[in-house]
């Protein structure tokens, strides 16, 4: 699989419960905080529901 570095770049302030725990779920802990995860369906999944706040990269 391959492995993405994904940087959260809006606030999950104000957005419903689900989207701040999937967030949380992606190890996210503040504003431009970034991870590098493989990308399983499990991630992406998480990822396409939190996609408007984040940035994604294929390293």
């Amino acid at each position: 699989m391959k492995k993405v570095k994904i940087t959260q770049i809006k606030s999950g302030i104000g957005r419903p419960k689900r989207q701040k725990d999937t967030l949380a779920a992606l190890g996210f802990k503040r504003l431009n905080h970034s991870v590098e995860v493989e990308m399983s369906p499990a991630i992406a999944g998480m990822v396409d529901a939190v996609k408007h706040l984040l940035k994604i990269e294929e390293l």
